[in-house]
């Protein structure tokens, strides 16, 4: 099963679902999908979807998940990592209004950089994302220690 984590931004990411199912429709999945979808309103006869989930039922669906494609929000891509699964992280962009800043290609970046996920920059990459994580074997997650944030956090501030 791929579980999908829209997180809670109240903005809509209907980009990352309307490639989830043309990657269904294609072949490139095959597998049971279920989406938290938060804010993002999405009609489908190819998924489950949810608008909320309660953090037990989250947990669970994490747990129980082959594969984990989230947006770059730090909070799903943490939970999942710590449940030792494969995760692809897709960020949400400013320019179609998915965020008030584009800082979730920082997250993904970040996250790609250092071996814990497969990362993308466009929803269009998903394909090639998909095909390169059944063979990906993601570096263990040790949580940054506090310097490692506040020197992200500080070059993230000198961007802007």
């Amino acid at each position: 099963m791929i579980f999908v984590m829209l997180g809670t931004q109240n903005n809509d990411f209907h980009r990352l679902l309307d490639e989830i199912e043309k990657n269904i429709e294609n072949g490139n999945i095959n597998e049971e999908v279920i989406v938290q979808a938060g804010f993002t309103k999405y009609e489908s006869d190819k998924m489950r979807i949810f608008d909320v989930i309660s953090k037990e039922n989250l947990e669970d669906l994490i747990k129980k998940a082959d594969l984990i494609i989230t947006h770059a929000g730090v909070g799903s891509i943490e939970m999942s990592l710590e449940q030792n699964k494969k995760v692809i992280a897709v960020p949400r962009l400013k320019k179609f209004k998915e965020h008030v800043n584009d800082h979730q290609k920082d997250i993904e970046g970040e996250f790609n950089k250092r071996g814990w996920l497969v990362g993308i920059n466009d929803v269009s990459e998903l394909g090639i994302a998909l095909k390169n994580v059944r063979d990906f074997i993601p570096k263990k997650y040790e949580k940054p220690k506090c310097d490692e944030i506040i020197n992200v956090i500080k070059t993230f501030i000198d961007k802007i």
